[in-house]
């Protein structure tokens, strides 16, 4: 498989390089393709201009009506079809280390990911391909980000970054996306990230989903990858029905609500209602932290819709400064879970995030940000994500989070699940 075959790498001040070997579609056949010039590619792939389109019609031609409803008579593609490697050059380019250095001098975690979803559009579009300097008529978008989990290694924002990646399972008009994130770290590549993404192809005219080519496995790494990707369709599903939106606590989730109440309540009274907070506990209600952004042109997508990866760091930013300011230290990012992408965000919106810290456990804290988009001419308000994020405070006397009312317990023993996943 493309992803797990070696590659000779030389290291100089932080910069990869790698040996005569087309890697990109660049005319520098010694290097991997940037970022910048993979978001380039993606402009190129749907036709999109730099200047902004009057309405989403000024993306749509004669073009989109060729799109496939079914599988039939598409291409099948293998895994390694699908691999791409891109290059975030922060080593040898100074104006961008600027732009992904954060405030410690550590990385800007937000905007990996944003870049792991352009790589990830990227991967897909290279999955669906035509052929060469053919469009493509599919509307290609973020439906989920499953997950993504960090390692043990502290990513530099003065080394280059290697993403690499593949679609590793197909549906009709789904596909998972899983990607690895690398950077060199005492003179070996390691691999510092991996995340899995769920994109799905939609009919720009339309809306509606759109058929991809079908994925085949060759050989048996890539037959467990695809097994692997069945199986995470498979328990996304069990876990939707499991939502304490439909069913309500099992068991031991409903006693361990009693025992946290039971901690609250004033022995000295005969009432239920005064409430006592434990000490070194904290109300889940008093964690609150929000801020809005107004939707503007510079962050739109491909389709003339607000960047996913753009609404992912602004909910990481702000779920990060609510660990930081809850726990009065610098948080470490674990795992970034459960992102779903439930409506497009307009040009011209208005964006409210909510963060609050939902659950806690050791040292670790639980953040769930909640994303809504306001028309402001008719003041409707529309959920367009939820957002998971556990933070380490590494501190052995964390304060721990307490719910006060049901609604607060609900969102604790969904903090519990997202962390325990």
């Amino acid at each position: 498989m493309a992803a797990l075959r070696s590659i000779h790498v030389f290291l100089k001040r932080g910069v990869i390089q790698t040996p005569i070997r087309k890697l990109s579609t660049t005319s520098n056949n010694n290097s991997l393709m940037t970022i910048m010039e993979a978001r380039a590619s993606l402009m190129e792939m749907v036709g999109l201009k730099p200047e902004l389109a009057e309405s989403d019609q000024d993306y749509m031609d004669s073009m989109f009506q060729d799109i496939p409803k079914k599988q039939d008579g598409l291409p099948v593609r293998s895994i390694k079809d699908s691999y791409r490697e891109v290059l975030i050059p922060l080593g040898s380019n100074p104006t961008l280390q600027s732009k992904y250095t954060n405030f410690y001098k550590g990385i800007r975690f937000g905007r990996i990911m944003e870049d792991l979803d352009t790589f990830a559009g990227l991967i897909c579009y290279t999955h669906n391909r035509r052929g060469e300097n053919v469009r493509s008529p599919l509307s290609t978008v973020t439906a989920l980000v499953d997950r993504i989990e960090l390692g043990n290694f502290t990513i530099s924002a003065f080394t280059d970054i290697k993403l690499t990646g593949n679609v590793t399972w197909v549906g009709t008009s789904s596909m998972e996306v899983t990607m690895d994130v690398h950077q060199v770290i005492q003179d070996q590549l390691q691999k510092v990230m991996k995340a899995t993404f769920l994109m799905v192809a939609r009919n720009p005219v339309t809306g509606g989903s759109a058929a991809v080519n079908p994925l085949k496995a060759d050989g048996p790494e890539e037959e467990e990858l695809v097994k692997r990707g069945a199986a995470n369709k498979l328990a996304r599903q069990l876990e939707a029905k499991k939502s304490l939106l439909k069913t309500p606590p099992n068991q031991d989730e409903g006693d361990l609500i009693h025992g946290l109440f039971l901690q609250t309540i004033d022995v000295k009274t005969s009432t239920l209602k005064v409430r006592v907070k434990p000490e070194n506990t904290e109300w889940m209600e008093n964690t609150i932290l929000k801020n809005l952004s107004i939707c503007h042109p510079e962050q739109r997508n491909l389709y003339n819709k607000i960047f996913g990866g753009y609404l992912m760091r602004k909910a990481f930013e702000l779920g990060w400064a609510n660990a930081a300011l809850y726990s009065k230290t610098r948080p470490i990012t674990k795992v970034i879970d459960d992102i779903a992408f439930m409506k497009a965000v307009e040009i011209g919106t208005v964006l409210f995030l909510s963060s609050q810290i939902v659950y806690t456990k050791g040292s670790q804290m639980q953040v769930k940000v909640h994303a809504e988009v306001v028309d402001p001419t008719i003041g409707k308000h529309e959920t367009s994500n939820d957002f998971h994020f556990t933070f380490d405070s590494q501190l052995d006397d964390l304060k721990q989070v307490i719910p006060k009312t049901y609604a607060e317990s609900m969102m604790y023993l969904d903090g519990k699940r997202h962390f325990e996943s």
